[in-house]
């Protein structure tokens, strides 16, 4: 499943970058705007802004549909819900890591991220 997971959260994380930018120019665009007088590049701005984040919606959606947790738009970190030993946790995967490597406890979150391969050895 990593590989479709890879290539939404590769689009996902493209278009947040696109999403912020897209932001900060209709932000600098309004500063010259007024109801009476709107700016034209503003309203395209906002529109593309619009559109940006519905695809971001978008792909959240699709990995929430895969049991798969996005937990941060700007590096591309998603959680894979799973148990161990009758606990639950997460399998942790952050865009440009190779596999998943990690995993953490359901309330540790990405700060207690630890090696698979440690916990395969303890378990």
């Amino acid at each position: 499943m990593l590989p479709l997971v890879r290539r939404i959260v590769e689009d996902l994380v493209r278009d947040h970058a696109r999403w912020l930018d897209k932001v900060n120019e209709f932000e600098i665009a309004t500063v010259g705007s007024s109801i009476d007088h709107p700016d034209a590049m503003a309203e395209l701005l906002q529109q593309e802004a619009l559109r940006l984040a519905a695809d971001i919606e978008g792909y959240v959606q699709e990995l929430n549909d895969l049991g798969v947790e996005c937990k941060g738009l700007d590096a591309g970190l998603v959680d894979f819900p799973g148990e161990v030993n009758g606990r639950a946790i997460y399998y942790c995967w952050k865009l440009g890591e190779p596999s998943v490597q990690y995993w953490h406890e359901a309330s540790t979150g990405f700060a207690g991220r630890r090696p698979v391969m440690a916990m395969l050895a303890e378990s």
